[in-house]
């Protein structure tokens, strides 16, 4: 899970995933939504130095079970994600991705997300694009109409089978490519990821707005 993102765009002093949400930090609530899916045998963070000792806590107060670790984060989200990958254990057999801010997954969509993985080798929760989207050229120009039927907005938890995620992420520091996502770099080794149709409440906070959507979530959720 990497959250050593900055959250600038929050206007905040704290990391997105250390902003207080009902009392609790992003960070907890979205680690609790792990704390039941099947087969869970390790925990790692990837965050910033000046935030691994409050990451600890937290990890300490929401597993008893995991094996839970805490490596420091790097430049880039990619970056992050290949020093956790360095912590996991060689017999893991599926690694799951998830961004530390997206607090309302639901556990069986984590599920859902599992069971693919586990059939395909990759699997994403995402969700149908609603707006239609441009392809931009210089000068703003539109170039590009997709067809909108085709396009879905990729979300997290991606899951992998452990094998084929190392050799994606061996592949990008070689060739020196830099993904969007881990499926992205999945599907540059050639492993096949498919999606799996989570929840719009699955979403990246990002913006002040977002932080507004979840506390009232996070009421609905608690009622």
């Amino acid at each position: 899970m990497p959250a050593a993102g900055a959250g600038t765009r929050l206007g905040g002093e704290a990391p997105k995933p250390y902003l207080e949400l009902g009392g609790k930090t992003v960070l907890e609530h979205t680690l609790r939504k792990f704390v039941n899916v099947s087969g869970l045998g390790e925990v790692i963070v990837s965050t910033t130095p000046d935030y691994m000792e409050q990451t600890r806590k937290i990890l300490d107060t929401v597993f008893s079970g995991p094996i839970c670790h805490v490596v420091e984060g790097g430049e880039e989200r990619q970056d992050s994600i290949r020093n956790a990958l360095a912590k996991i254990s060689g017999k893991t057999g599926l690694i799951a991705v998830h961004d530390a801010v997206r607090p309302f997954v639901s556990p069986d969509d984590i599920e859902k997300c599992i069971v693919e993985a586990s059939r395909w080798g990759g699997a994403v929760l995402a969700v149908p694009a609603k707006d239609t989207i441009k392809v931009v050229g210089k000068d703003s120009e539109i170039v590009e109409t997709p067809d909108r039927n085709k396009l879905w907005l990729a979300q997290t938890p991606q899951i992998f089978w452990a094998a084929l995620l190392r050799e994606a992420y061996d592949n990008a520091k070689t060739y020196n490519i830099l993904g969007s996502d881990d499926a992205s770099l999945v599907e540059q080794v050639g492993g096949k990821v498919v999606l799996v149709e989570g929840s719009t409440k699955n979403f990246k906070i990002t913006f002040p707005i977002d932080l507004k959507i979840s506390t009232y979530l996070l009421k609905e959720e608690n009622a």
